[in-house]
């Protein structure tokens, strides 16, 4: 049996998990993302909500998620005086090349890795 969950679905019940902190607007990005992934490689994803929120996280921006991991911009090449969208690109090409990155207006979610 198999149950079809809409984008509010999805990010209704990600707003449910009383052990995540997803804040509405990244419940959906990521809800949105999730459909966008199932519909691009064409398989089934299985929702998992405990499994969605050990492989992702929710920041406020690029900056915090770099701080919380201990990532120092020049560890990424960039210099301290360079410009905050020098170093938010260095922290965005890191996070691609190493997991997923999703940005929505209000902050971005982080896929684990």
């Amino acid at each position: 049996m198999k149950l079809e969950l809409t984008t509010y679905d999805i990010a209704n019940r990600l707003l449910e998990d009383e052990y995540a902190n997803w804040s509405r607007a990244g419940a959906f990005a990521l809800a949105e993302w999730l459909e966008d992934m199932e519909e691009d490689t064409g398989e089934e994803i299985t929702f998992d909500v405990v499994a969605i929120r050990c492989d992702f996280s929710e920041y406020d921006d690029l900056e915090t998620w770099a701080s919380d991991h201990g990532i120092d911009c020049v560890d990424l090449g960039v210099e301290p005086d360079d410009d905050s969208e020098t170093k938010q690109d260095a922290i965005r090409d890191h996070i691609n090349d190493n997991g997923f990155l999703i940005e929505f207006d209000g902050g971005i979610i982080v896929s684990s890795f």
